[in-house]
């Protein structure tokens, strides 16, 4: 499954949130998350344009998500790569077993996120740690990937949002601020 999504650096959620909720979008949930990406002992994936996540919600070890993310499409205006994900019962064990074979932690990512669902996309209000705040929308497409865009373009209008698109993920906005 591809996720394409729009991402664009704010100075303020107050405006879009309240677009949103103009718009009659329905508020999901505002949770904490905590990432952790891990490299490989085989590849460096800041080389391949690869990620792999373990993703705490709400500080709870039982509400965790493993994720792959593929290198990102060439020559798109927005952000699009494969994503996949799994629920873990137990981060911490999940962890062990990734130290054991070689991964290796290398950074940590912490956001408040509010999430939103407008017509057929999600929205999230992202208030990263080191960073700063965020909107993305994004929706998910087998291969359907120029409406996606369009659509995305469409909604990002809708809400008022005129900043550029930032391609880079969170981890290498991160990384590069180091």
């Amino acid at each position: 499954m591809l996720e394409i999504e729009l991402k664009v650096k704010v100075t303020s959620l107050g405006p879009v949130r309240r677009r949103l909720l103009e718009q009659s979008a329905v508020f999901l949930d505002k949770v904490k998350e905590h990432d952790i990406y891990y490299n490989a002992p085989h590849r460096d994936f800041a080389k391949t344009d690869e990620a792999l996540r373990i993703r705490y919600k709400n500080s709870n070890k039982r509400d965790v998500v493993f994720t792959y993310k593929g290198p990102k499409q060439p020559n798109l205006e927005l952000k699009a790569r494969e994503e996949l994900n799994i629920p873990i019962n137990s981060g911490d064990v999940f962890e062990l077993i990734l130290q054991r074979l070689g991964f290796r932690s290398v950074a940590e990512v912490d956001k408040l996120r509010e999430n939103y669902r407008y017509q057929d996309a999600m929205v999230s209000l992202d208030s990263v740690e080191n960073l700063g705040t965020f909107v993305e929308i994004e929706l998910s497409s087998d291969n359907e990937m120029e409406n996606a865009i369009e659509r995305i373009n469409w909604i990002a209008k809708e809400l008022g949002i005129k900043e550029e698109p930032i391609l880079a993920s969170y981890l290498e906005l991160l990384l590069a601020k180091q």
